[in-house]
């Protein structure tokens, strides 16, 4: 082996080393509807792992707290979203709250605005939810806030640039520990330059990427049409230029590579972990994730391979 070789083997393995590490922590998500749907999450997702209960606009926040207590009897942790424009006094939220708190055992949260500008009742978005102390008071430890790499269809830049730092502020006066979950995104161009913006501007939260699970690029394209995602739709676009490449299934393997490439230049980020949205199935994405986060994978040109089979025999 010459020189050359052995260099491209070390950078190889120091490559695998920060995509494993990548999914250490990964979560996942259910709407109520869906998980009524599935027999038994613990045939396909291990015991612990986080999953965000998404909320729908008209979602009764009662189905919320009966999703949670299933997941957490199923033994995995329980993570429901929280928006704000949907709940409709102080009364439900501190309903909520205490609900899922002491009936699921519910510690970590994901709060957003939600989606269009409908509003129920006296709060318009994140920052007033988190003003009114209600986390705190029943023991909620980790709250992740929403990250919009393409930006907001409902709000403008500028304006989520002072909102984030508001939450930075917020972050460090309250018990509990922040994060950002972003949007999915499939460009991650776009991804990383957002989070040099955002850490450039001031923010000092921990980053987790949504990243589109295992899906057919025509069910990416009907969702980021749907969310109203700029950049991505073009990436979408081009790839589904052929029509035979609308029903393939899509991997965000080179996605995931491409999030990486700057630890390997010892660049900071401020990306911990990846947050996947099962939008073509819940199981194989998971099953997806868990094979790359246990190593079963080869490098490719530009990508990675989960080798499936190699996944059986170790099992």
């Amino acid at each position: 082996m010459n020189v050359s070789d052995n260099t491209t083997e070390i950078t190889n393995d120091l490559e695998r080393k920060y995509i494993t590490k990548m999914f250490k922590d990964f979560s996942l998500e259910v709407t109520p509807i869906g998980l009524s749907k599935i027999v038994s999450l613990s045939e396909f997702i291990r015991p612990s792992t986080t999953i965000y209960i998404t909320f729908l606009p008209g979602t009764n926040y009662e189905e919320t707290v009966e999703t949670a207590k299933k997941i957490r009897l199923a033994g995995f942790n329980p993570a429901p979203h929280f928006a704000a424009r949907s709940i409709a006094s102080k009364e439900i939220l501190e309903d909520y709250v205490q609900r899922v708190t002491g009936e699921a055992g519910v510690k970590k949260i994901l709060i957003v605005a939600g989606a269009g500008k409908s509003q129920l009742g006296p709060y318009p978005d994140t920052i007033s939810l988190l003003e009114t102390g209600i986390f705190d008071k029943y023991g909620i430890t980790e709250i992740g806030v929403a990250g919009h790499p393409e930006g907001s269809p409902d709000i403008s830049d500028k304006e989520i640039s002072k909102a984030l730092l508001l939450k930075n502020e917020i972050a460090n006066r309250t018990d509990a520990s922040f994060f950002i979950i972003s949007q999915f995104c499939f460009d991650s161009k776009t991804v990383l330059n957002w989070a040099k913006n955002i850490n450039s501007e001031g923010n000092k939260l921990p980053i987790i990427i949504g990243i589109p699970g295992v899906a057919k690029l025509s069910t990416l394209l009907k969702y980021s049409i749907a969310c109203g995602i700029g950049n991505s739709m073009h990436f979408l676009r081009k790839k589904g230029s052929k029509m035979i490449n609308l029903i393939k299934t899509q991997f965000p393997d080179r996605l995931v590579r491409e999030l990486v490439k700057p630890h390997l230049d010892e660049i900071e980020t401020g990306i911990e972990g990846l947050h996947i949205y099962p939008l073509g199935g819940l199981r194989q994405s998971a099953e997806w994730a868990y094979n790359t986060l246990d190593g079963h994978f080869q490098l490719t040109k530009d990508g990675f391979n989960v080798l499936e089979e190699l996944s059986k025999k170790q099992n």
